[in-house]
């Protein structure tokens, strides 16, 4: 899977950490959105004021190995969603994000890409990591977010995502983000 877009709704920063073939061997070997805790921000603030050419053997290289140890606790956030390169898939992420109510099952999709339902799932899997449905419910996840960072009231968000009733909205983001809605941006 290629990421060739990032997409922050909001105010945001990022920073790249390149990290040499060698010492990343026991990383992830997928890209993945992650949320910085303030130990890791801090070093990594420390880091981008060593010289290029910095001691590996003294404080500076053991700044580094921390920077590596503290990366490889990280999970992804679940923030994230790949997009598919498939074009039949592309098709029909761009319908979801355009309709995110539309509760189209796969079976119907598959008729208008004139692909079996089996294989575009299996093309959802291997493009994206995410089964379809999976992946519909983080689209719907990421828009819910974007509106309640507009301030648009839970009640209409639910609705407008094609929940039956706010609180099956409610519930599926309590799973997804660990805290309600309405609790969401309070303290952030």
């Amino acid at each position: 899977m290629v990421i060739d877009q990032v997409d922050i709704a909001g105010v945001g920063r990022m920073r790249s950490l390149f990290v040499a073939a060698d010492a990343a061997q026991d990383m992830p070997g997928e890209c993945a959105v992650v949320t910085v805790p303030g130990l890791l921000k801090e070093l990594i603030l420390a880091a981008v004021e060593l010289p290029k050419l910095y001691d590996e053997a003294g404080p500076d290289g053991r700044l580094m190995r921390v920077i590596l140890d503290q990366l490889r606790r990280l999970k992804p956030t679940p923030l994230y969603l790949p997009n598919p390169s498939d074009a039949r898939l592309k098709r029909i992420a761009d319908a979801v994000a355009a309709d995110p109510a539309d509760r189209t099952p796969l079976d119907e999709w598959a008729t208008r890409a004139g692909a079996s339902a089996r294989t575009l799932a299996r093309l959802f899997v291997k493009d994206t990591g995410l089964t379809f449905g999976a992946w519909r419910q983080q689209a719907r996840l990421l828009k819910a977010l974007e509106w309640l960072a507009e301030g648009k009231p839970v009640t209409a968000i639910a609705l407008d995502l094609g929940y039956d009733s706010p609180s099956a909205f409610i519930a599926m983001f309590r799973r997804a983000m660990r805290v309600s809605p309405g609790r969401y941006f309070k303290g952030r």
